[in-house]
């Protein structure tokens, strides 16, 4: 009789624009885990205030809150892949904590993916048809401005994957994923 694998949790980190959603997809379906796409926790706040109105916040807060609570509950061999936007600052710091907690709660193996791409790349896929329906980011200047003023989180997990994705394709970057986690 075979073993499922050890249940482990991906979280995929990158600007908007880089390909998180699209990679997520392809490496949830390879590793038969489900699939947390950010914007699954953020829309709903987006849905009802802007971003500027502090009800944003403390609704997507809640949000992540029992989101987590319930996680932490399911099938212990459930594996989970996350796609999060999360800067190098104190609060992204925290909410990458969640993760943390819930891989230590569920005894999982944590593995933190950083995909980056050139500057040029990332503004051409930030406008990709089907963006802005989907209530991402589509401001090519407003992209710009986050990757002046801020870096991505890394090293917070005990292993963490970086990758280039400019010249890659989804399944590519993929491909490289499994093969740097074992699978």
């Amino acid at each position: 009789m075979t073993q499922k694998p050890a249940s482990r949790i991906v979280h995929i980190n990158g600007w908007p624009g880089i390909g998180k959603l699209t990679i997520g997809r392809l490496l949830a379906k390879r590793l038969g885990a489900r699939l947390i796409d950010n914007h699954m926790l953020l829309n709903p706040a987006e849905a009802l205030f802007a971003r500027s109105n502090p009800m944003h916040a403390s609704l997507r807060e809640q949000i992540r809150q029992t989101f987590f609570d319930h996680a932490v509950r399911a099938d212990p061999a459930e594996s989970f892949v996350f796609t999060d936007a999360l800067a190098d600052d104190g609060y992204d710091s925290a909410t990458f904590s969640w993760y943390l907690d819930l891989a230590a709660a569920r005894g999982a193996g944590l593995i933190a993916i950083l995909l980056d791409c050139a500057p040029e790349e990332n503004a051409r896929r930030l406008i990709s048809p089907g963006r802005s329906e989907a209530l991402k980011l589509t401001d090519t200047a407003m992209l710009q401005r986050l990757r002046a003023n801020y870096k991505l989180l890394r090293g917070l997990a005990e292993r963490t994957i970086e990758i280039d994705t400019t010249n890659l394709s989804p399944e590519q970057t993929t491909v490289q994923i499994l093969a740097d986690i074992g699978v």
